[in-house]
């Protein structure tokens, strides 16, 4: 590739990289905010709401959690929503009556996926739903099938893709500045408390459905092909430890895609290690470190006589306004999400070939 490729790679970059949140605002002074209602009041859905305060595009207008008189309270005091726009989940139906509310953020444990997403749709409400979508690729088109039926727009909240510098790694993979795709390498790997996560019940799984669907989907991204072949194993080194009674500590895979490539990840629970995604190609490379982070995330590489070297200026949650506001102007145009419910049952799928790989199946 010449340098006035490079040149013309770089303007198509520099450009994507406003063009999430030029999309979300372009009918913002003709139309009124977009209604949020948040489903569950974990970290995800208290970054969300923070991510979304400031944005022309989004409004949180209500909430639905199972203890109303704190957590309830305390937020619809920080974001200026009425009383009667609280509600629990054994009232949650009510929402249909609430016109305030045009879009739900479900942040919910994995397996409470599916049915507010269904409930949701069902309110008549549009749904964006955090990933992994759900716990099994039943429940994925169960959601799918409800959401088209009701006329819904059904978007997995995957941040990652809304990130400028994610988007110019897309723009650099599928330029053909890196020549023939060869291969890439993924690890997600953090030690903490897991809280619901350590259990089947509410989980689904181990590190594979919350950190592993990371590289998954960022490699299925990137290539824009679903992988064919699996290989993969999970171990757990630590048996003592009361986090990993039920669900594995660590899990290593490999798939192989259709065109020849070939992809190695790993995940775990239980191990510390940077957040990375590399491509590597027959005339060049990237690396993304930290890949998966809420902001400043690092891209570098080279090909020929050109180095990529490019840190993204998010801060925050910046990456949550970004799909949050790209939602909200697919209601307003009613245009199609670019990470919509067909995405999240791609990832449930490679996730449960990669458990059967491993002679681990999903129960």
């Amino acid at each position: 590739m010449n340098r006035r490729d490079f040149t013309k790679l770089s303007t198509l970059a520099a450009a994507s990289m406003r063009l999430p949140r030029v999309l979300a605002q372009s009918d913002a002074p003709a139309q009124k905010p977009v209604g949020y209602g948040v489903v569950g009041i974990g970290s995800i859905s208290t970054a969300f709401m923070e991510a979304c305060a400031n944005s022309p595009t989004v409004k949180i207008t209500a909430l639905v959690t199972g203890h109303p008189e704190t957590k309830g309270v305390q937020f619809s005091q920080m974001y200026g929503i009425p009383k009667s726009s609280i509600y629990t989940y054994e009232a949650f139906d009510r929402i249909r009556e609430n016109k305030d509310v045009e879009a739900l953020y479900i942040g919910l444990p994995n397996s409470m996926h599916c049915e507010y997403t269904v409930r949701g749709a069902q309110a008549g409400k549009h749904v964006l739903c955090e990933k992994p979508m759900a716990i099994s690729s039943a429940e994925c088109r169960t959601m799918i099938d409800t959401c088209r039926k009701a006329d819904r727009k059904l978007m997995i909240a995957y941040r990652m893709q809304y990130d400028p510098v994610w988007q110019q790694a897309f723009d650099i993979v599928r330029s053909g500045a890196l020549g023939k795709v060869q291969s890439f390498r993924g690890s997600m790997l953090q030690s903490q408390v897991l809280g619901w996560r350590q259990t089947k019940k509410y989980g689904g799984g181990g590190p594979m459905m919350d950190l592993g669907v990371y590289p998954l989907n960022g490699i299925r991204y990137l290539t824009q092909e679903e992988p064919s072949e699996f290989t993969a194993v999970v171990a757990t080194r630590d048996k003592d430890d009361p986090r990993f009674k039920e669900v594995e500590q660590s899990a290593e895979w490999t798939m192989k895609f259709p065109s020849g490539i070939i992809a190695s990840c790993g995940c775990s629970y239980g191990q510390f290690g940077p957040m990375t995604l590399s491509v590597h190609g027959d005339q060049g490379y990237i690396s993304l470190s930290p890949a998966f982070g809420g902001g400043g995330i690092h891209l570098t590489g080279k090909a020929g006589d050109k180095t990529f070297d490019q840190t993204g200026t998010g801060t925050g949650h910046f990456q949550l306004a970004l799909e949050g506001e790209h939602m909200a102007a697919c209601i307003r145009n009613n245009t199609q999400p670019k990470s919509p419910g067909e995405e999240g049952l791609k990832d449930l799928v490679a996730i449960e070939h990669v458990y059967q790989a491993a002679g681990t199946p999903i129960a």
